[in-house]
């Protein structure tokens, strides 16, 4: 097939992928055109899908505290299903997708916080209404939340979301009946979803390989993941966004690791690598965590403006159309009006009040106490202030990174140490003394669970209105249906929760006599939601290592400027260098890898240029596709077969104590391992900088 050939297929069937360097492109249906989008098939199916990605998640968090984002999957069953009824069409395989995505990410956002509550010895069980009410607001907020900033961080903001983007990819091939791009995504998601399940299936691939070592009183060494989804979520953002986060990452593990193994002693572990973690984990992470308040906090505060003319606009909108003014917004920028919104965050205080009430004594303290109800107030401000900030934070690293790899957990950590503290302050006074501090660390859990599912739903859902932004979607018909899946979420999470507690137990907390420690779900991230809770009651939270975080931010900042004073290309985006100091190298290398592999093959092509002149455009257009399409296919595989796994954990009683099912060496695991992600890399390398086929 000759190139002229094939750049005439991509070019009619597959829009340009959004590039940061590059405006949007026209969505893939217009904004004159209007195909149903909110069916009853879809809504059916919507509803359905929720429920079944809640559940998978829920027990993939608890477990070892990781969720996958369920977008694509959704996508590629949403697909496959609507194939059988006449007339189905790309917007209706989106609505799906949205919803489903969004009754998932509430597991995200539940599994941080609500288990803390169980190994605290605050709840016995998973209360149903409270549960669901605690679910269910945070959620609604985050949908709230993310209107505004769908304005700022997808529409005028230079974000790839790259789940959102592979998505779309998905969407419309699937759409299409572009072969070429069919295979190039086909063979990226089997690729990804062979790999993926020798790994965590099967154990038959090292999922990471790396090397440490105690040497001159300290420890050094370094690691390096071989996940699909980060090779092709680093292609897609980009080289800038890894080199960002390997800045924060060499910090972390090459300097500040050693130095605090040298100077505080190499803490006793089984391994070498498993003291290493232990010094990762109590001190380098929260330095991340230190560095993400603050860097977030900037970062939000360069979101006014353009949160500002998204309101504004909206307001403007609807006070013409309330005068009989004719107002004309294209379809594919029609979000619920802000005034709406504004009046859904209130109406949704009222039992966040109640519930807020219902956590102290109701019988010893009442709302008629001036003071106690200023402590309420207080509470209800910051959880709107916080799950803003938050969802804000959330959303713009998701814009970088994905939603899978977000690192919510350190956002929520940070909602938990603020809500601590404030409740510390608020209460220090005799109305606290009726109240233990074990009862006030279950409720800064709670209040920091609402504000978790804000910033989980938030960061998901920009995704879903990314790849509605591509694919021509109507953003008001998104967003209903967002909150229709978190509300289907919300309801299932407590009976999840006691379901999967009933049948394991989660960390050392066992319902009932007999039962096997062994096989209880961890629920890792959690468990540091508790000791942080504790930690600022008891007064022995290490606040020296966020002082410290905070710092680094500021030096970084002020890099950051002067980049842009000098007008250079390279920036060095506080939040991207914040992600890679709190993250595991395992997660930064492979970003970076991918973003690299993009930086040369297009250089590569810009050799080619005075070679293939005239076709110059035409075949950098080709590649780019293929390229984009394959990384897209990584994302979706793993996605998929991460689903799939945790489905057949939860079913199959073989898995549930042991997932290896090959009894290889870990040399063997690591040379299989990395020979099939270099594999990955070359082939990935190979058809994005190819210049001709048959020239």
């Amino acid at each position: 097939m000759s190139i002229t050939s094939v750049t005439s297929q991509a070019i009619q069937k597959i829009p340009t992928p959004v590039r940061a360097d590059s405006d949007t492109p026209a969505p893939y249906i217009s904004s004159s055109q209007r195909l149903p989008e909110i069916t009853l098939k879809s809504f059916i199916l919507s509803i359905l899908l929720s429920a079944a990605m809640a559940g998978a998640n829920a027990y993939l968090g608890l477990k070892i505290g990781l969720t996958v984002s369920a977008t694509i999957p959704a996508a590629v069953i949403s697909m496959a299903i609507l194939r059988f009824f006449k007339n189905a069409n790309i917007l209706e395989n989106n609505i799906v997708q949205t919803t489903a995505s969004a009754g998932e990410v509430v597991a995200a956002g539940t599994m941080f916080t609500l288990p803390a509550l169980v190994l605290m010895g605050y709840w016995d069980t998973f209360p149903m209404w409270q549960t669901s009410l605690i679910v269910g607001i945070g959620g609604v907020f985050g949908v709230l939340f993310s209107i505004p900033l769908r304005r700022a961080l997808v529409v005028e903001g230079n974000l790839l979301f790259p789940e959102g983007v592979a998505t779309a990819e998905v969407l419309k091939v699937g759409e299409s009946s572009t072969s070429e791009g069919a295979k190039d995504l086909l063979l990226g998601g089997l690729g990804a979803t062979l790999l993926k399940f020798g790994q965590s299936g099967i154990v038959a691939f090292s999922e990471s390989i790396g090397i440490w070592t105690k040497t001159g009183g300290t420890l050094i060494g370094g690691s390096i993941g071989l996940s699909p989804v980060l090779l092709g979520a680093g292609y897609i953002v980009g080289h800038p966004v890894g080199i960002s986060m390997t800045i924060g990452g060499v910090v972390a593990w090459f300097i500040a690791l050693p130095l605090f193994g040298y100077i505080e002693g190499i803490p006793e572990a089984s391994s070498v690598m498993g003291s290493a973690m232990i010094i990762w984990s109590s001190k380098i992470r929260m330095i991340g965590v230190g560095m993400m308040v603050l860097g977030g906090l900037w970062t939000t505060v360069h979101l006014i403006d353009p949160m500002r003319r998204a309101i504004v606009s909206s307001l403007s909108s609807l006070k013409k159309s309330a005068s009989g003014a004719k107002v004309r917004i294209l379809r594919t920028e029609q979000d619920i009006p802000f005034i709406y919104v504004l009046w859904s965050i209130m109406a949704l205080c009222l039992p966040l009040i109640l519930m807020t009430h219902n956590l102290f004594d109701p019988q010893s303290l009442s709302f008629t106490s001036l003071g106690y109800a200023g402590v309420i107030m207080a509470i209800i401000i910051a959880t709107l202030v916080l799950g803003f900030l938050v969802s804000a934070i959330a959303g713009y690293m998701s814009g970088i990174l994905g939603s899978s790899n977000n690192p919510l957990s350190g956002v929520t950590i940070m909602a938990v140490m603020f809500v601590s503290l404030l409740l510390l302050v608020l209460m220090s006074n005799d109305l606290g003394q009726a109240i233990s501090a074990a009862t006030l660390a279950g409720i800064s859990i709670i209040i920091a669970a609402v504000v978790a599912c804000a910033g989980a739903v938030s960061c998901d859902n920009l995704q879903d209105l990314k790849a509605g932004q591509l694919v021509g979607a109507t953003p008001w018909k998104q967003q209903v249906m967002l909150i229709v899946g978190v509300i289907v979420g919300s309801l299932l999470m407590a009976p999840i929760f006691n379901v999967l507690f009933a049948a394991y137990g989660i960390g050392d907390v066992m319902p009932r006599e007999g039962m096997d420690p062994a096989r209880a779900l961890g629920a890792p991230k959690a468990a540091m939601m508790a000791m942080v809770a504790k930690g600022v009651f008891t007064h022995s939270l290490d606040w020296s290592m966020v002082t410290i975080g905070g710092i680094a931010a500021i030096l970084v900042i002020a890099v950051d400027e002067v980049l842009r004073a000098r007008g250079s290309e390279f920036r060095l985006p506080v939040l991207a260098v914040a992600l890679g100091v709190y993250m595991p190298l395992e997660i930064t290398l492979p970003v970076l890898i991918g973003g690299l592999i993009s930086l040369y093959a297009t250089k590569k092509l810009d050799k080619a240029r005075g070679i293939l002149g005239i076709h110059f455009h035409n075949v950098v257009e080709v590649a780019r596709r293929r390229g984009m399409l394959f990384a897209s296919g990584l994302v979706a595989g793993e996605a998929l077969i991460g689903i799939t796994i945790a489905a057949m954990i939860v079913s199959v009683p073989s898995m549930r104590d042991s997932q290896e099912m090959l009894n290889l060496s870990v040399f063997a695991q690591n040379i299989g391992g990395t020979v099939v992600f270099a594999l990955m890399c070359a082939y990935l390398y190979t058809i994005s900088s190819r210049t001709s086929r048959s020239l």
